[in-house]
């Protein structure tokens, strides 16, 4: 028989499936460290990372024979970014998350992080096109055209206190829609 580190994913998964400790210690060395920068991109604390990538890898072996994994690095990846969000939701205060959208949808150039990343945003499109003029334009010249506050006052006649308060509902606003939303795409 090869060895193991010359198989490909989905073999390893079938050989997981069936109970093979060596495919799934084969798995766990070649994802591990990815898994675990995935993670600490976000988190930044190297024992809740730990933790969060060995809880992964038990559940993967724990039950194996109930999952359909058909791309395995997409499976683990989801994993990791489900963990960290179900983490967010319940630890509102983790700095990390104050981070662009670009770098939370950003995970690395495989097609599951590129298709993410385009969820995300046609998710925020959907949303903007939903809210009232001023509040769609406010936030499309904050963050499509980099303007300040009082450069987006100046443009559409309007205080600046105006434009803070319509950015600052839209940021809720979208915070509440993204939640809804990244439960349902993880």
């Amino acid at each position: 028989m090869r060895p193991l580190n010359s198989f490909r994913d989905d073999e390893l998964v079938t050989l997981l499936i069936q109970g093979d400790e060596a495919a799934f210690s084969e798995i766990y060395e070649r994802y591990w460290l990815r898994l675990y920068n995935e993670s600490y991109k976000r988190l930044r604390d190297e024992d809740l990372c730990a933790d969060i990538i060995q809880d992964i890898f038990a559940d993967l072996w724990l039950s194996r024979e109930n999952k359909n994994i058909e791309c395995l690095a997409a499976y683990l990846f989801t994993a990791v970014r489900y963990r960290v969000f179900t983490l967010y939701k319940k630890e509102k205060n983790i700095g990390a998350f104050a981070e662009t959208i670009e770098f939370l949808a950003e995970s690395s150039s495989d097609p599951d992080s590129i298709f993410f990343e385009k969820e995300v945003r046609e998710c925020i499109n959907i949303w903007l096109n939903m809210q009232p003029e001023k509040r769609r334009q406010v936030f499309s010249m904050k963050f499509s055209q980099d303007l300040s506050t009082r450069e987006i006052s100046e443009i559409l006649h309007v205080s600046q206190k105006t434009v803070q308060n319509q950015f600052t509902t839209s940021l809720k606003l979208l915070r509440l829609h993204l939640a809804k939303i990244m439960t349902l795409l993880l």
